[in-house]
């Protein structure tokens, strides 16, 4: 029983070059949340999703709202 909950820190990124991507493998089905870079289209590997509950990790600890597009 807690009383007192652990704060999520809240982390940054660069919104004009980088969009949040949810990279997928089309054989396993393994998915990587990260950024894309809009101009080069390089992606930046943050963290592996095995769940719904790590996308909305993912979305809490970068302050991202709504949907995050899936990069085959």
């Amino acid at each position: 029983m807690g009383l007192f909950k652990k704060k999520t820190k809240v982390y940054s990124y660069d919104k004009e070059h980088m969009k949040p991507v949810i990279k997928t493998s089309i054989c396993t089905g393994e998915q990587v949340a990260g950024f894309k870079d809009i101009h080069t289209g390089k992606i930046e590997d943050i963290m592996l999703v095995k769940t719904l509950a790590d996308i909305e990790k993912f979305k809490e600890m970068y302050g991202i709202e709504g949907n995050i597009d899936k990069e085959y």
